[in-house]
């Protein structure tokens, strides 16, 4: 076995830190050797750890069994009773959290782990924009941690405050029930209208400002053509497709998140914003770990 730090929205803030934001990474670690290692983890890249709660007993773990060829990868999780699952409002000040903050990213693993998760990521999103901050959540359903249709009443709630929706070619139809027509991810075939149909449908059930979908198509493990759209609202936005030889995949949809986040920060137009994203991403799955080096 071999030990790496991460997590969704930890990849997250190590990636934006490394494009020169400050960065603030929120959650809460058992206060011993091993949470203090999870810290220093982030600290090296330059990501601010001053809001992360100290408590519990435990971190949360997952062991992944990495495919290759035709074998998938295969992950098993053993988050049960962690830091971050036990913990409650009283750890985090939200206002003082919030109070310069111009960007909140959240993921759908966080809110899956358990009820009271749930509610903190809600009570999170709620405070954030009694504080104008701009809200983006990545839906990455995950089907070992919950059921399609929790997921749906959870992040249905959730989605009233988030502002740009990031999902893949099937978050969206597990989570929500929107599919794209004529697309099989296992095909190596993408229908560009179905999910131009996708992130139509999302906006109008949520009326978010943007919805990013990354298009993934498996030729097999090693090997995946990657590419993305953008949805303003008004136009389509498709990226390039790149031919990936693949190193580590995990993290590769949150490189993306993070690359999104800082174009739309500095500005980029639509179009800039989404190769921008991809190009990261694409680079990410060429890099061994978590973090987007």
């Amino acid at each position: 076995f071999g030990a790496t730090y991460g997590g969704g929205e930890a990849n997250v803030a190590v990636s934006l830190a490394n494009y020169g934001f400050d960065a603030k990474y929120v959650t809460r670690l058992p206060n011993h050797e091993i949470g203090q290692c999870a810290i220093n983890s982030l600290r090296k890249y330059g990501v601010d750890t001053s809001y992360i709660a100290r408590g519990g007993d435990r971190i949360g773990i997952y062991y992944l069994e990495k495919g290759a060829s035709q074998r998938p990868s295969k992950v098993i999780y053993d988050r049960a009773g962690s830091s971050i699952y036990t913990a409650t409002s009283a750890d985090f000040n939200w206002d003082e959290i919030f109070k310069d903050c111009a960007w909140f990213h959240i993921t759908g693993i966080t809110p899956a782990l358990c009820d009271n998760v749930a509610k903190l990521t809600i009570e999170a999103c709620k405070k954030a924009k009694e504080h104008g901050v701009k809200i983006s959540c990545d839906l990455n359903y995950r089907n070992k941690l919950w059921s399609k249709e929790k997921a749906g009443e959870v992040m249905a709630k959730i989605c009233e405050y988030v502002d740009v929706c990031i999902a893949n070619e099937e978050d969206a139809a597990d989570v929500f029930g929107i599919k794209a027509s004529d697309t099989d991810v296992t095909s190596g075939e993408v229908n560009r209208e179905g999910y131009k149909e996708v992130a139509s449908e999302l906006t109008k059930r949520f009326g978010f400002e943007k919805v990013a979908i990354t298009l993934r198509e498996s030729i097999n493990a090693n090997i995946n053509n990657w590419s993305a759209m953008l949805y303003d609202g008004k136009d389509y936005y498709f990226s390039k497709r790149y031919n990936m030889q693949i190193v580590d995949r995990v993290g590769g949809g949150d490189s993306f998140g993070a690359g999104l986040i800082a174009a739309s920060l500095e500005g980029y137009d639509p179009q800039a914003t989404i190769e921008f994203a991809v190009a990261a991403s694409c680079l990410k799955h060429s890099i061994e770990g978590d973090f987007n080096m």
